[in-house]
Order: structure tokens, then sequence, then C-alpha cells
């Protein structure tokens, strides 16, 4: 199989890598093997020194990092670059905080001494998508390497590029060999990773099938799986939201990085009493939206990553405006070169529009007016993902509801986005499993007890 790099600002051709034969395959596995031996038994210290490195290390090479980024899946060059510096503070936050998560730490029972300790797992394989080619690839390897596990990396086929150049972050940082691997293996290749007895534990950002084929090998054989899959976020704007501040966050939630990213608010919820004001906003900051090249240091959407995206973005628009749903602004793929579409707004009389029930991967947004408090929170709910959610109204407010919103992220008055500070993952298709913070970071440990008596 060969690995082909496509720029999607141009269609052409940037790369091409062949992937890995079974005898090099079978090496890196056999050298995580190894690594993970030693790594294992490093101090916390050393540990938080290597991790402080890959900070470092990312700092002074964001611009090349950046601009691969955008030459491989479409980012617009400033996102890009805001990227690797995300990737770079929770380096930095893993490293002065990783020590304070996994100590261990008292409990009281019979024994005269019990206590809970936090071990690593051993090799974990991370399969990666290509929509945030640092930042997901990092957030999963940051606290697992700061846990003592190893790790490989399977990523998206078209980053490939971005996939060796994260392995070079942590060469470069000087960690010992094996620690961090990237696999140049296709989608195929990924069970028989899975399946091979040095590997540990695997975590999966993508979509709701890989998710299910990954945990699906995975617990064949009883292994640990973190699980970030798609969303449908909802968008909920109250009688009492600032209106203006409510439109100017949908219109960057809906099209940061090019619209594709699981976070990205999806359904627009909005109260009939504020409806009017709140599409007429949102859809004069969509339409003002510049769209081009996305090394343009001004431009603010650039192409989806690949021409089958548009075409499923298009399917799913065609089908809800054949039944009913109102195109407001955008809706057309742009003439090429490149896969570029549309920033669009549309509006839909029922949830009941594939628009509302499917998700969509790209800058489309659907917009639907309900009565009150109630019909949005139910209208929130009835959907198959719950990832994250944003509501618009007074904090109290939010607060009291983000209780009943079925996600895993809940936002007030605010973007809905990661922090490595706070823990993200979702519910239901979306996924299980903690990424990022003190949940994340244990979640690929052995929980250990250990109990010193005698009885007291």
């Amino acid at each position: 199989m060969t690995i082909i790099s496509v720029n999607p600002a141009t269609e052409r051709e940037l790369a091409r890598f062949e992937e890995d034969s079974e005898s090099i395959l079978e090496g890196k596995l056999e050298l995580a093997r190894k690594a993970f031996v030693g790594w294992r038994r490093t101090s916390f210290g050393t540990r938080s020194a290597h991790l402080a490195a890959v900070a470092a290390q990312l700092r002074r090479d964001r611009d090349r990092l950046a601009q691969l980024a955008t030459d491989e899946m479409g980012k617009p060059i400033r996102e890009a670059r805001g990227e690797v510096e995300k990737c770079a503070l929770a380096a930095d936050y893993f490293a002065e905080q990783g020590e304070r998560m996994l100590t261990p730490s008292a409990l009281p029972s019979n024994a005269t001494r019990s206590l809970v300790q936090f071990l690593p797992l051993g090799v974990v394989l991370a399969v990666m998508p290509w929509n945030f080619p640092f930042w997901q690839a990092m957030r999963a390897a940051l606290p697992a390497l700061m846990a003592g596990n190893v790790g490989l990396l399977k990523h998206a086929s078209n980053v490939p590029q971005c996939a060796l150049a994260i392995e070079r972050v942590f060469v470069e940082a000087g960690l010992p060999e094996g620690v961090f691997q990237t696999l140049m293996i296709g989608s195929a290749a990924v069970e028989r990773v899975i399946l091979d007895e040095r590997v540990t534990a695997i975590t999966l950002t993508g979509s709701e099938a890989a998710g299910a084929k990954v945990a699906a090998t995975a617990g064949s054989v009883l292994k640990k799986c973190v699980l970030e899959l798609g969303g449908s976020d909802p968008f909920i704007v109250l009688e009492d939201a600032d209106v203006e501040l409510a439109a100017t966050v949908a219109c960057r939630a809906r099209n940061q990085n090019n619209g594709q990213s699981c976070i990205a608010a999806k359904r627009f919820i909005v109260v009939d009493a504020v409806a009017d004001e709140f599409q007429r906003l949102l859809c004069a900051k969509v339409a003002a939206l510049k769209v081009g090249d996305p090394m343009d240091e001004s431009t603010e959407v650039g192409p989806l990553a690949r021409r089958d995206l548009i075409q499923t973005l298009q399917d799913q628009l065609r089908r809800s405006l054949a039944t009913g749903a109102s195109g407001l602004v955008g809706g057309e793929a742009l003439p090429g070169p490149g896969f570029y579409f549309q920033p669009t707004v549309a509006a839909v009389p029922t949830r009941e529009f594939p628009i509302m029930r499917e998700e969509t991967f790209g800058p489309l947004a659907a917009l639907l007016r309900v009565r009150d408090e109630e019909e949005a929170i139910a209208v929130a709910n009835d959907s198959q993902y719950g990832l994250g959610a944003a509501i618009f109204t007074s904090a109290d407010r939010g607060e009291r509801i983000s209780s009943r919103i079925e996600a895993g992220l809940v936002f007030v008055n605010g973007l809905v986005a990661s922090d490595p500070r706070l823990p993200f993952g979702g519910v239901k298709r979306s996924g299980y499993g903690r990424e990022l913070s003190e949940f994340g970071i244990r979640e690929f440990t052995n929980v250990q007890t250990v109990w010193v008596g005698p009885a007291v």
C-alpha cells in the first residue's frame, strides 16, 4: 500500500510513502516492548523533564509544523500555529502536574496502611484522525507517556508528513528510543496491531464506525479502550441570552477548522423570542467569512480535507432541502482547484432532518426554532451523540440546565473546546473514557490497591 499526501487547497500530490512492511512493523512493536521496560522505571522528575523538552521542541518547530498541517489538511495557517502552541501548553501542563495526579494516595481501611497507586499499563496504540493532526495525537500521547506508558501512533493516511513530524518532535526532544513511534500503516493493518500481545491498550479518535470496529477487536482480547467519536453538538440560545455574543461564538463554533471538528456546534436550537435576531446576526457573520487559500493570514475558512467530504455534505444538505429545509446562506461547493464549500446556514422546521440527525463534518449549520427551555433541552438530547453542548443564557440558569444535558462537556456562554486541565470525552455514540486532566492521565494506568497488614 502507498500512503499519499495531497494538498486539499491545490489538489496536488505532496509526498508518498510505502506502508511499513511486516518486518518493519514487527521491529517497531518489539522496540516499543523493550522501551517500556526502561521507561516505566523512570522517575516522575525524569518524565517531566522530557515533556518540558517536548514543549520547547514544539515551540521551536511551530512554523514548520503549522505549515505541514495546512498543507496536508487545509487548516488556516493561523489556526495551525495555534494548534501547535496548544500542544506545547499541554506538554508543559502534564510536565508540571503529572506527578501530583499520579502520586499514591492513602485510603482508610482495616489495614495498618492502605493506599492506591497508579501504575502504567504498557504499550498504548493511538489511532488518530486528520482534522487536528497534532493536537489529537499529542493529547493522547502526553498523559500516557507521563504515566509511564509508551506510545505507538497510527495516524490518518492523508496526513503522513504530520505523523512522521510528531515522532521527530519526541526524538529531537531527547526521549529514549522507542518511547514514541509512528506506524506507517493503513486501516487494514490496525486489527493486527491491536491483537498483538505487546500492545496493552488502545485510544481512538475518529468515526463511530471506526470506534465500533476497534472496540470489538480490543474487546475480543480484553484490552482497555478509550474512544472519542463523532458529535452533533447542540448550541442552545435562550430568551435571556446575549444574542450578539451567541451569534459571534456560533459563527466560530461552526466554522473553525473549516467546520471539521467533532465538538463543532452543529445543531443551533434557538427559542422563538430571540430567533429572528439570532438568525439575522448569524447569517450576516457567516456570509462575511473569508474563504480562500489557507496559507493566507486573513483566510478564515479553508478547504475541506478531501473531495468525498464535500460530496457527503452536499448529500446531507440536498436531502434536507428536498424535504422542507430552507437554505439561508451558502450551500454550494466552490469551483476548483481545491475542496472548498461555502459556509452555510439552513433552517429546518423540525428535528427530523438529515442535517439535524446526522453528524455534518463541514461548514454547515442547521437552525431550529423552539418554544422554550424545555423544548430546547428535549431537542438537544434527541441525538445518538453526546459529546459537547453550548448553552447561552444567564450563568446560573445555564449551570442549572447543564445537568439535564446528555453530553460529556457543557459550556455556558462560551465555545466548546478541549483544555488539558479539564476532562474531555462523550457519552452515547460519542464514545467512552476520558482524555486530559487527572481523569485522562489515569485511563491507561493500573489503579492498584495496596493493603499492608496486620489488620487493625
